[in-house]
Order: C-alpha cells, then structure tokens, then sequence
C-alpha cells in the first residue's frame, strides 16, 4: 500500500526541517528555551516607555526572548528603565519616539507605557505608520481622542490591545455565566469602588524649579502634548496622575480594570447622563485648597446607562474613591469582604434575586462570588494558577498582530479598541463630570449649577451644559497633536 500523499509544500518542508535539524545540532541555551523560532516568524517590537509598567509590557511582549525587542523609547534611561535596556542590549535608544518610529523601519510593533496624557499621540504617530500598538490604560486622556484611536485602527488596519490585562481573566467567564444564565434576575445597579488616590491629590501643583531636574530627563519630550513650562519637581515618575494636565486621576489608575467587569459581562455602550460630587472642602471656591488643576481627594460618581438585553433594566453605576466605600449588601455575611481584600476595591453587582461581588487589579486577583436571596451561593477559586503573567494579554496581542487584522486570533482579543475605546470613554466620562462639576464662572466666579450631565454618545457632546464639553478634548502643543 502506497503511504498517503502529506499536503505539504517545499518551502514547509524546508522550514520546519532546517528547524529540525538545528535542534539536534545547535544547543537549546542558544536557540532559546522555547526551541528555534525562524526570524521571519518573530516580530520586531519597540517600547515607547520602558520604565515602570513599560518594562513588564514590554517584558510581556516578548514573551520571555520569542520576539525581537529592536528599540526602546523613554524619556529618561537612569530609572527603572535602565533595567530594561540591560535586558535587551541589542535594543536601539530614543528619547523621542517620533524620531525612532521614522528612523527605525524594521518596527513592527510598539507597546506604550507612558504618562496618560501621551498615550493618545503617541498610539496615532505609530497607527499612521502601519504599527501595531499596545497601549496601556486608560487607552487615552479625553473621550475625543479615545474614539479617534478606535476609528483609526479600523482604517489603519492594525492590532490593538489596551492594557487592562484582567480583561483576559479567564475567570470573567464565571461571571458571564452567571448573568448570562439570569441567575441575578433583572440587574438595576452596579457600585464600583477604591482606595486611591495613593498620590498627591486636591492640591496645588508643585511651583517650577529646574535645579531639581534630573540630568537625564528630557523634560520637554515628557510633556509632550502639554503646555511648556519649566520642570515641575514631583511629577515624574508617578506623582503626574494627580493632576489633569498628565493624568486622570483614580478613574483612570483603575477604572478600567473595574469598570470593565460590568461593563463587558452587561454589554453596556455610551452612558446617557453622569453627575457627580467631590470632597466637600476642595470643591468650595473660597477655601484655599480649591484647585481645579489637580484631581480630588476623593469623589462620587454617578453614571447611567440604558438597559442591554444582559441587564434587562436600565443601569444605575455608581463609582466611588478616596475612601468612599458602597454599604455591605445583607445578602452577604457581615464578616465577609466584599469586592477584594479588606474590601479597599471591588465591583458589585446587583440584581433582584442576588449580587455578584468581585474585584480585579493588579495585586488582587478575580475572584467572584455569586450570594443569591435564597441563601445559595458559588464562589469561583480562592487561588489562580498564573500560566504566564497577567493571563497573557500581551502575548495574545502579539500572536494577533503575526496573524493580521481580522485575523481569528485578533477578533478574538479582550481589549481591542473596538471594545477598549467605548469602555474608556465611559471611565473618562466619570472625570469630565468631576471637572464640570469644578467649572465656574470667569467673571462672577460663582459655580454652574451642579446637575445632572445629559451625554449624547454619538456626537460626543453634553447637551445641557456647553461649558462641560470643552472636556470632550484639550489642547495640544505642536508636534503632539491628536
């Protein structure tokens, strides 16, 4: 009997046979750990950021050497970063990434890691040059540039991932189920709440003082879209995301882990109205420590959402931070914490037959828990088994930008910004109320009448209070335009 003939090609059989082969006679410490991978199926990835959380995405990215790291960015080489630069020696430096993403063309790739505020210019620089991106959250500064970027991947055509890496928790299916299987009922509510800030908040920015400016940060190019202005002492590294001209406050530290949770497993779009309240003594124009610049110490948020076919009735979300903490629901035993440990964040989500309370962020892992009226409960695993870190959200990204756009493994992506944009519109929405709230009159320096935000999603516009949607956007300094 003749053996069946193997669909197999020339070049196949050259490929997978010189790897073979390199196998027996190359030894494993020189093609890797993960055995021999053709340079033609390895992608060229760039950081733009590469300090902090840029030097885990990065790291992410590469999954452990597979993929090419050919360039790193970031605006200052002595920090953290100068860690990463010794993990990938090979890697060209730039302390602009405009100037690597033109000069560099062998990119394929970029993870951004930076500031929020650069995020956006930073994504449509590489996007219009055919890159890939991977942008940390909150994808973008202000609701604008997050439908810009969504809009733009289409039309560029490339991979996306935002990086709320919990978004890829396989454990969001047990609650998907939950809902899915009407085990709440009808869902009327949703609280969501933290314990940032854990940065300077509610206060004056620090005033300029160039003598504290470390040697090798380029200043300029870490402001990037903002203002000029001489250095700010207290900003960089961490400190930015308490002030709205580089950050987005607690919302945007953690809002889209959280919020994602509803937001994903309810099939929530545009938010119709948000209104909001901030800690009593910064949002008084006469006390001296009212400071519009700077995000508050503590806020209230509500947002409401038009009823979905997972939720069965309109949505009631509520966001709290700066120690603001949601009532324990009865359903759950009073010794219990709700949301995450010591209950600090968490996420409940509430519905007439019972309540779902989990948590996702960094240090905490998912771990949901199902208390029905009846007295019935299901928890899912106390402990998770980390295959690969943060359930492999960044590998994921890059298998998707090797099979293309459209591609099985792109669609099938948690946080692309066909999903991420809407959802990071609805967390920036909860800061334009903060800072409408804030808003007040030039001339009789009294405050607008606090109320209640009507938003029209499609238009991206406040409807009943013009002042607001000057928050829809910013103003950007020339060569950092969105």
């Amino acid at each position: 009997m003749k053996p069946k003939k193997q669909k197999s090609s020339r070049r196949r059989f050259i490929k997978t046979g010189i790897a073979a082969s390199s196998i027996m006679i190359v030894p494993r410490n020189v093609l890797g750990g993960n055995g021999y991978i053709s340079p033609s199926d390895q992608l060229n990835i760039a950081a733009i950021g590469s300090g902090g959380k840029g030097a885990s995405d990065i790291s992410n990215a590469s999954v452990r050497g597979r993929e090419r790291v050919v360039a790193l960015c970031d605006v200052d080489f002595s920090g953290s970063a100068s860690n990463t630069v010794k993990k990938f020696p090979k890697a060209k430096l730039y302390d602009d990434y405009r100037k690597m993403l033109d000069k560099q063309k062998n990119i394929d790739a970029v993870t951004i890691s930076t500031p929020d505020h650069v995020h956006a210019p930073a994504a449509t620089y590489a996007m219009l040059r055919g890159k890939h991106v991977y942008v940390q959250k909150p994808m973008t500064h202000n609701i604008r540039e997050a439908r810009i970027l969504t809009e733009m991947a289409r039309e560029q055509k490339v991979v996306t991932q935002m990086g709320n890496q919990g978004g890829s928790n396989p454990l969001l299916n047990m609650i998907q189920d939950w809902i899915d299987k009407g085990k709440l009922g009808a869902i009327s509510e949703v609280k969501i709440w933290t314990n940032r800030p854990v940065w300077p908040s509610g206060i004056s920015m620090p005033k300029p003082d160039i003598s504290k400016k470390p040697n090798a940060l380029n200043w300029d190019l870490w402001l990037g879209p903002a203002k000029s202005k001489p250095y700010t002492p207290n900003m960089h590294p961490f400190n930015w995301r308490g002030w709205w001209d580089y950050g987005t406050g607690a919302l945007g530290d953690v809002g889209c882990h959280l919020i994602d949770i509803p937001f994903r497993t309810l099939g929530l779009k545009y938010p119709k109205a948000a209104e909001c309240s901030v800690g009593s003594v910064f949002s008084q124009m006469w006390s001296p420590d009212f400071n519009p610049e700077s995000c508050p110490p503590s806020s209230f948020i509500t947002i409401n959402f038009d009823a979905t076919s997972k939720s069965k009735s309109p949505i009631k979300m509520t966001w709290s931070d700066g120690g603001i903490r949601p009532s324990h629901p009865s359903v759950i035993p009073a010794n219990s914490d709700i949301g995450g440990k010591n209950s600090d964040n968490g996420v409940l989500i509430i519905g007439e037959k019972g309540v779902i309370s989990t948590n996702i962020n960094d240090s905490e892992p998912l771990m949901p828990k199902l208390y029905l009226n009846d007295g019935s409960t299901d928890f899912g695993p106390e402990v998770e088994k980390m295959i690969e870190p943060e359930y492999g959200h960044q590998r994921k990204w890059v298998d998707a930008c090797k099979a293309g756009f459209k591609s099985k493994e792109h669609l099938s992506l948690t946080s692309s910004f066909d999903y991420a944009g809407p959802m990071t519109e609805t967390v920036l929405m909860g800061n334009l109320a903060i800072r409408s709230y804030m808003l007040r009159d030039k001339k009789t320096k009294e405050f607008f009448a606090r109320k209640k935000l009507l938003w029209d999603g499609d238009n991206m516009k406040i409807t009943n209070l013009e002042a607001a949607n000057q928050f829809v956007t910013r103003e950007y300094r020339q060569g950092f335009e969105v």
